[in-house]
């Protein structure tokens, strides 16, 4: 790891007046800290945002739904009683996510800041990574790629996303507030991050400076009937192979609204809409359900090693519609 100066913040507007372009916010740390010792960042300095736990640290109901704070350990967020049992999607993301000592030290915004886990990115002998080197290339494009995205993938990257609770926030139709060097905004959640297309190292619509200051749910009767499933290579701390984060609201069996995200398959928090609209109007059966996952992976673009993946994502969003389905609440 490469010297670096640290500054603890006291205040958000302290935190944005010291942010420059070689400077990271550190809040759990749990991937920064890694990308550094492995010299794939290489920030000059650290801005400690954990002061500010008291304001960004609280879970909130609201008259719309819920409000989390970025500076919630996911482990909190995990065992919060609302969450597991008026949003349990939300819950089981947090809970299938790391280990439970990360956990204890990771935060939400950190969590959907998060950055791949693709081998050439973090492994600065590859020098083609068009992430860390902007117009390197993409050495995982025609290296071993078997855990590499067939959504959202450009010429330039296929590397997957690799959180989890950010497939239950985009299915749920979350929002981002952010604050920063020209004030307070709100975006949806699926306006944070970027394709990768032609600019890869672009990950989010994040500006210099600013800081992710909470998230806020929109309750529905769609968010009790919902669950996320995780497949992965083993059960404990492994990232998704695929994974489908589902909320459904289904009336005298018929479904009125769906909502779905996709992880482990695509390069950003995936949200399915073509497969939702096969849904909605539809009674669930395994057929409506399939017709759902076919779609969701139409535009589906696989490797060499990868070519199993359209096809394990297909049948983990049916099983996980289909136990939605089923759940009693």
């Amino acid at each position: 790891m490469r010297p670096f100066a640290y500054l603890s913040a006291e205040t958000p507007k302290s935190a944005i007046a010291a942010s420059t372009a070689d400077t990271q916010f550190l809040a759990g740390g749990t991937t920064l800290i890694d990308l550094m010792k492995l010299e794939v960042m290489q920030p000059e300095r650290l801005i400690d945002i954990n002061p500010l736990h008291a304001r960004y640290g609280r879970i909130e109901r609201t008259a719309e739904g819920l409000r989390l704070g970025a500076l919630v350990r996911m482990a909190e967020a995990a065992d919060d009683p609302v969450l597991r049992g008026e949003y349990p999607v939300l819950a089981q993301a947090l809970n299938f996510a790391a280990s439970p000592q990360l956990r204890n030290m990771a935060t939400l915004g950190g969590n959907v800041l998060q950055r791949t886990r693709c081998n050439y990115f973090r492994d600065p002998s590859y020098r083609a990574c068009n992430k860390r080197e902007p117009g390197s290339g993409c050495a995982a494009i025609a290296g071993l790629n078997r855990k590499h995205a067939v959504l959202g993938v450009s010429e330039r990257c296929i590397a997957t996303y690799a959180g989890d609770f950010a497939q239950a926030l985009i299915a749920l139709d979350a929002s981002v507030d952010v604050t920063g060097p020209k004030g307070e905004r709100r975006l949806r959640f699926d306006q944070l991050h970027r394709l990768p297309a032609e600019s890869p190292h672009l990950e989010t619509t994040l500006a210099q400076g600013e800081l992710i200051t909470a998230f806020s749910v929109p309750g529905g009767p769609w968010t009790r009937r919902s669950l996320y499933l995780k497949i992965r290579d083993r059960e404990s701390f492994a990232f998704a192979l695929a994974s489908a984060a589902v909320a459904l609201d289904v009336e005298n069996g018929e479904v009125n609204d769906a909502r779905i995200g996709l992880g482990g398959v695509a390069t950003v928090p995936w949200r399915a809409r073509e497969a939702e609209q096969i849904l909605k109007g539809k009674v669930l059966t395994q057929a409506t359900a399939q017709a759902a996952a076919e779609a969701a992976f139409a535009r589906a673009q696989s490797r060499a090693h990868n070519a199993y993946k359209p096809e394990l994502g297909r049948r983990t969003l049916v099983r996980a519609l289909m136990t939605a389905a089923a759940l009693e609440i």
